[in-house]
């Protein structure tokens, strides 16, 4: 039966539950031949960006099935369990996310269409004319996204874990996972990852409505969330500090400045079959965290009456936990068990494949193109084939080796570290003056000062996050630069327009 049953570690399906999620996964192989058959030529252009040929359903449902990941079901659910309301302050910062592509993604998306850019590195190269400028960025964006695919298989792991009442190892299933999504990622590239995340968006978005039924008609809503946090955790309901309201500003403009510079959301604005498409994609994207974001965290708050002691290194199983609850009080309900599960496994592959993808496409475009410029395309397709399984391998290697690890944590340090790419691309399509040595420097620098405060013991300066430290200096430093280069070469200074 498809059923979920008491387990160590929470709720477990049975044996008709694994079987189901093991036809799903096997059906995202099938979508990835159906895409490799639909491939239309063997370039750079269709491998990575499908053909430019998305329309509004396909490109709204891919840049859906790639925002919320294993990061929000789990990363964002544990996060709101470990710390409580105050974490409704990422529903501000995911629709604060729309508001960064807006400023950049149109004027970038008519510049791919006549310069016909494949990766986030196209554009710094035609922009500035300045190599380390543009492997600095490429480097930073593929760090980040290193980080990304990081966090979701550890999402996948503890997951495979739970479900399987621990009869499936984490190891085994990060590796059996990480093989599956590899299939269909090198088969069809970007359109076989876009069909699949046309799937999983749907599974994500009719789970969320039964997330959202169980919560408001069931456990209560909000005002039962605040009768059960009363006895459990009353000092949830003190006023936050000074520091803490830094905190959450800090927060919203990490996610404003690192989630718009994910290199593989840039190429989706490459993908899409023309501008007003990309305008309305986005705009229905702005509201999606009021629906998305917004029950995830009310979830894990929720959580805290109802599961009181579980530790920190258990929190990222919360939404699972939830869904056992669920499951246990409405029976009646039993057959959305799998397809919860199902979501959040969707949620999270449909982020890793397109990470992995947007690697592959900079390292082939950005770095083994421009040392091997006769290469043909043949060949720069196969190069970004084997970049995917190497980087994947290794990524394998370094969840096995940090489970332990928090996933809203592992966030942060991406987003510190990808918010620097912010100015150039930001400023960049805004201002022309500015040349490429100043977002150089800001761009170093303010890496250097984000990554050594993430390090330190106080990874939060007065409460403001060490990325957003960096990137208050990498603007600084862009604008220091640029007036001095000008006061150098003109013997005046000048304002750029």
């Amino acid at each position: 039966m498809i059923i979920l049953a008491n387990s160590p570690t929470g709720y477990a399906l049975g044996n008709g539950g694994l079987a189901f999620i093991s036809l799903y996964i096997l059906t995202l192989i099938g979508i990835g031949w159906l895409g490799h058959r639909a491939k239309k030529e063997d370039s750079l252009e269709d491998h990575y960006l499908g053909g430019r040929a998305f329309g509004f359903s396909v490109l709204f449902l891919t840049l859906y099935a790639t925002q919320y990941s294993g990061n929000s079901f789990m990363g964002f659910v544990g996060k709101a369990y470990r710390d409580g309301f105050p974490v409704f302050s990422t529903v501000v910062a995911m629709m604060a996310v729309i508001g960064g592509y807006f400023i950049y993604a149109p004027r970038l998306y008519r510049l791919s269409i006549r310069k016909k850019y494949v990766t986030l590195g196209d554009y710094i190269q035609d922009r500035f004319s300045f190599r380390p400028l543009t492997i600095l960025l490429v480097l930073i964006g593929i760090f980040g996204l290193g980080n990304y695919v990081l966090t979701n298989l550890l999402a996948l792991g503890k997951l495979a874990e739970v479900v399987s009442g621990n009869r499936i190892d984490f190891n085994y299933a990060v590796i059996a996972l990480a093989v599956v999504m590899l299939i269909y990622e090198t088969m069809g590239g970007m359109r076989s990852v876009a069909w699949t995340d046309v799937t999983q968006g749907v599974i994500l978005l009719i789970s969320l409505g039964f997330i959202a039924f169980a919560l408001f008609f069931h456990l209560g809503g909000p005002s039962g969330v605040a009768e059960g946090l009363e006895s459990v955790r009353p000092d949830i309901w003190e006023p936050p500090s000074l520091k803490q309201k830094i905190t959450w500003l800090s927060s919203v403009l990490l996610f404003f400045f690192g989630i718009s510079m994910y290199p593989h959301a840039v190429q989706r604005i490459y993908a899409a079959r023309d501008e007003k498409t990309l305008r309305r994609s986005l705009q229905v994207m702005a509201f999606m965290p009021l629906v998305t974001t917004f029950f995830l965290v009310l979830l894990g708050v929720m959580a805290i009456s109802v599961f009181p002691d579980l530790q920190k290194s258990e929190s990222d199983r919360t939404t699972l936990l939830m869904v056992g609850k669920l499951m246990e009080e409405l029976p009646a309900l039993v057959m959305m068990g799998p397809l919860l599960v199902a979501a959040v496994i969707a949620a999270t592959m449909s982020t890793i494949d397109s990470a992995l993808l947007a690697i592959s496409s900079m390292v082939t475009n950005d770095i083994y193109r421009v040392k091997y410029p006769n290469s043909n395309n043949k060949t720069l397709t196969m190069i970004g084939k084997m970049t995917s399984i190497i980087v994947m391998a290794c990524v394998v290697l370094l969840t096995i080796l940090l489970q332990d690890q928090t996933i809203w944590r592992l966030l942060e340090i991406k987003l510190e570290v990808l918010a620097q790419i912010a100015p150039a691309v930001m400023l960049g399509t805004q201002i022309k003056r500015i040349g490429a040595l100043p977002f150089f420097i800001g761009a170093l620098f303010g890496t250097i000062l984000a990554v050594y405060l993430t390090m330190a013991p106080d990874s939060k300066p007065l409460g403001v996050h060490a990325g957003i430290w960096g990137l208050g200096l990498n603007i600084m430093l862009v604008f220091i630069v640029h007036i001095f280069s000008n006061v150098r070469r003109t013997g005046s200074p000048s304002v750029a327009k």
